[in-house]
C-alpha cells in the first residue's frame, strides 16, 4: 500500500498542473459523459449502494430514548435528571436577574421577592471591571449594560446573560477536570484529542439536532448544547497550561511535602491560572455565541429576537437586537480578558473590617440591597420604564431602506460582478467533479503532502461523504469555503503584513480585528441580509467577515517574528523594500501564513453552516433541515461530513506548514 501511494504521489512539482488540468477537463465534461453514456453514477454515487447510516442513527436514538435501561433507571430518566440539575440553577439565576421569585404558576403566581435592580447589575459589572483592570474598563462595562437598558433590550439581554452565567461555570469546571485528567494520564490525552478535534470541527447546528431529540425544546437543551460546544477549548488550554508549569515549581511543591491533590490545587493550578483565564475567556465568548444560535431550540433572549426579526424581515428590530448582542459581547470579552492578564494582588489585612478589605464588593452589595428594596415601591428601580427607553427600530428601518434605494444599482453591480466572474465559475468547476475522481484526487493530494496514511484517511472520509448521498452538497460547501477563504486571504494577508511592519497601522487594524472577533457569528447575517438579501453572495460576505481575523493576525505575527538580523543582511546586500518583502519576509513568514490559512478555513466552515439561514444549498442547509424536522440521523451525518472536510483541510494545510518549516530550517 505504501509503495503504491509513493508511486502515485511521487514526481516533480509539475505534478500538480496535470492533476488540475485533468480535474478541470472531467468537471467540464462530466455531465456530457453522463448523458452520452447514460451513466448517472459518473456524477452521483449509485442510489442503491448509498449507506443508510442516517436511518440507523435515527433508529438507535429512538431506541436510546424510548427503550434503553441501565438497571434501576432508563436513559430517559437520566436525561430528565440532567435537565433538572441544569434547570434549577438556571431558573434561580433568571429569577435573580429579571423574573423575580414567585410561588405558584400562571395567573395564580404570587411574587415573594423581586429581581435585582437594573442599576445594581450595571454597578456590579462596573465594579468587576474596575477590580479586573481600571476605571476606563469600568466605564466601558457600565455604558455597555446601560445601553441595554436605555434602548429597551434589558429583558432579552438578561435572559441571554442567565444562560451564559450557567453555561460558563459548567464548561470551565468540566474542561478543567478533563484537562487535569489529560495532564495526569497521557493515554487519556491521546484518546481525548481526536474527540476534541471532532467536537471543534462539527458545525454548531449539528450539536442542536441530537440534543433537541434527547432533551426536547427549551432553554435546558440550549444550555446542554452550549456547554458541549464551549468546553473543548478549555480542555486544550488546561492541558497545555498544566504541562507548561516550570519543573522547578513542581519540585518545590514536592519538597515541602505536598500530596498529589495538594500539588495540583495549591501549586499547579495557581501557577497556571493566567493561562487558564484565557480558556475562561474563550468559554465565555463561545457560550455567548452558542446561546444566540441555540435560540432556535428554545433559548430565548437576544438570539430569539434576531431570529424572529430575520424571519419577519423586521430590519429595525433585527439591528436593535444585533447591536445589543454586540454590546454585551464587547463588555463580557473585555472584562474576561482583563481578568486573564490581571496580576495577583496581596491579600488584605484580616484585622480590618469587611468593607475596608473589600470596598468594591461592599459597594456592589450595598447598591444591590438599596436599589432592590427601592424597587418594591418604585418600579422604575426594577426595570427601566418603557416610556423612557429609546426605540431606534424605525430609524434603522428608514436608514436601511434609504441605503437600499440609493445604492441598489451599486450593490447589484457588485453582486453581479462577483457572481459572474468568480462564484458561478468556481461553483460549476466543483459541482462538475465526478465523485470517483474527487475521492482519488483528495487521497493523492493528501498523500503527497502528508504521507500515505493521511492520503488513505482523507480518501475514506471523502468516500463517506459520497456514500451517504451528500457529494453534491459537499461540493457546494467546498466551493463557498474556497471562494470565501480566497477573498479573506487576499484582504487579510496584506492587512496583516501592513500591521506587522507599522505600529500605527497595527493599532488601527488590531482594534478592527478585535471587534470582528468579539461579534457572535449570528450577528454577521443581519447587515448582509439587509443589503444583499439571501443567496450565495450574501453567505460569502458573512463568511469573509467572520473568517478574516486569523488571516490578518497570523500574517502580522509572521512578519514581526522574522529575525531582524536577516532583514539587516538583506538591506546591506542592497535589497529594496519590495525585494525585502518578496524575497525575505514573505518566504520566512510562510509557515505563519499557512497556519493563518488553516484557521481561516476552520472559521469559514463554522460560519458557512450558519449561513444556511440565508439560503445556501450546501451541507449547512442539510443540517438546518434536519434541525427543523428533528431528524437526528440526517443532522449527524451532515455534521460529520462538514467535520471531515474540516479535518482533511486542517491536516493538508498543517502538512504544508510543516514542510515549509522544514525547508526553512525552523523548528
Amino acid at each position: 500500500m505504501s509503495r503504491l501511494f509513493k508511486f502515485l504521489t511521487s514526481g516533480p512539482r509539475l505534478f500538480w498542473l496535470p492533476l488540475f488540468l485533468v480535474t478541470w477537463a472531467l468537471s467540464t465534461w462530466s455531465f456530457a459523459l453522463y448523458k452520452a453514456l447514460d451513466a448517472r453514477w459518473i456524477i452521483r454515487f449509485p442510489k442503491q449502494y448509498e449507506l443508510p447510516l442516517d436511518v440507523w442513527i435515527s433508529c438507535a436514538m429512538s431506541w436510546l430514548v424510548e427503550e434503553a435501561h441501565f438497571g434501576f433507571f432508563s436513559f430517559r430518566d437520566l436525561t430528565r435528571f440532567i435537565a433538572a440539575v441544569i434547570e434549577l440553577p438556571y431558573q434561580m439565576v433568571r429569577s435573580l436577574l429579571i423574573d423575580g421569585f414567585s410561588v405558584g404558576q400562571g395567573q395564580q403566581a404570587i411574587e415573594i421577592a423581586p429581581s435585582i435592580s437594573w442599576i445594581a447589575i450595571i454597578g456590579t459589572m462596573a465594579a468587576l471591571a474596575y477590580y479586573a483592570k481600571n476605571k476606563a474598563l469600568a466605564w466601558l462595562a457600565a455604558l455597555c449594560f446601560a445601553y441595554l437598558a436605555i434602548f429597551g433590550q434589558w429583558e432579552s439581554a438578561m435572559v441571554t446573560l442567565a444562560s451564559v452565567l450557567i453555561a460558563v461555570p459548567i464548561g470551565v469546571a468540566g474542561g478543567l477536570m478533563l484537562g487535569i485528567l489529560s495532564y495526569r494520564h497521557p493515554w487519556f490525552e491521546r484518546t481525548l484529542r481526536p474527540v476534541l478535534d471532532l467536537m471543534q470541527t462539527v458545525p454548531v447546528f449539528a450539536y442542536l439536532v441530537p440534543i433537541l431529540f434527547l432533551f426536547g425544546f427549551g432553554p435546558v437543551s440550549a444550555l446542554v448544547a452550549t456547554v458541549i460546544y464551549a468546553m473543548p477549548p478549555m480542555v486544550r488550554i488546561s492541558t497545555v497550561a498544566l504541562q507548561t508549569v516550570p519543573e522547578e515549581v513542581i519540585e518545590a511543591g514536592r519538597m515541602v511535602g505536598c500530596k498529589p491533590r495538594q500539588l495540583m490545587w495549591k501549586v499547579l493550578v495557581p501557577t497556571a491560572l493566567p493561562s487558564l483565564m484565557v480558556g475562561v475567556n474563550q468559554v465565555i465568548m463561545l457560550s455567548l455565541n452558542m446561546v444566540i444560535i441555540a435560540s432556535m431550540i428554545g433559548a430565548g433572549g437576544l438570539g430569539y429576537d434576531v431570529l424572529t426579526s430575520l424571519r419577519r424581515l423586521d430590519i429595525g428590530g433585527g439591528i436593535e437586537a444585533g447591536l445589543a448582542i454586540v454590546v454585551m459581547a464587547i463588555a463580557l470579552d473585555r472584562v474576561s480578558q482583563a481578568f486573564a492578564i490581571r496580576r495577583v494582588r496581596p491579600r488584605p489585612d484580616p484585622a480590618h473590617p469587611f468593607y475596608q478589605r473589600y470596598p468594591l464588593t461592599s459597594a456592589a452589595l450595598a447598591l444591590t440591597v438599596v436599589t432592590t428594596l427601592l424597587s418594591l415601591y418604585v418600579p422604575a428601580f426594577r426595570v427601566l420604564p418603557e416610556a423612557v427607553t429609546i426605540n431606534t427600530g424605525s430609524i434603522w428601518t428608514t436608514m436601511m431602506e434609504w441605503i437600499n434605494i440609493t445604492f441598489f444599482d451599486t450593490f447589484e453591480a457588485i453582486k453581479t460582478f462577483f457572481l459572474t466572474s468568480l462564484l458561478l465559475p468556481v461553483k460549476r468547476f466543483f459541482a462538475g467533479i465526478p465523485w470517483i475522481w474527487g475521492i482519488l484526487v483528495v487521497g493523492i493530494a493528501a498523500g503527497r503532502l502528508g504521507g500515505w496514511k493521511l492520503g488513505l484517511i482523507s480518501a475514506l472520509m471523502t468516500l463517506f461523504i459520497a456514500a451517504n448521498g451528500l457529494w453534491a452538497k459537499a461540493m457546494i460547501t467546498v466551493y463557498l469555503v474556497s471562494v470565501s477563504v480566497l477573498i479573506a486571504s487576499v484582504i487579510g494577508i496584506p492587512l496583516g503584513i501592513w500591521a506587522g511592519q507599522s505600529a500605527r497601522a497595527n493599532n488601527v487594524i488590531g482594534a478592527l480585528i478585535d471587534t470582528l472577533q468579539t461579534l457572535p457569528s449570528f450577528v454577521y447575517l443581519i447587515p448582509v441580509v439587509m443589503l444583499f438579501r439571501v443567496g450565495d453572495f450574501s453567505a460569502m460576505i458573512a463568511v469573509v467577515l467572520y473568517a478574516l481575523a486569523p488571516a490578518v493576525r497570523y500574517a502580522a505575527h509572521g512578519i514581526r517574528s522574522i529575525d531582524s538580523e536577516l532583514i539587516e543582511a538583506g538591506k546591506v546586500s542592497g535589497c529594496t523594500e519590495r525585494q525585502l518583502l518578496l524575497r525575505i519576509k514573505l518566504p520566512l513568514a510562510a509557515p505563519s501564513l499557512l497556519l493563518g490559512l488553516n484557521q481561516t478555513i476552520m472559521l469559514a466552515l463554522s460560519m458557512l453552516v450558519i449561513t444556511a439561514l440565508v439560503g445556501t444549498r450546501d451541507l449547512g442547509q442539510e443540517v438546518y433541515i434536519a434541525l427543523t424536522k428533528a431528524n437526528t440521523g440526517q443532522g449527524i451525518i451532515a455534521g460529520l461530513s462538514v467535520a471531515f472536510i474540516a479535518i482533511i483541510a486542517d491536516r493538508i494545510v498543517t502538512a504544508l506548514a510543516r514542510n515549509s518549516q522544514e525547508r526553512l530550517g525552523i523548528k
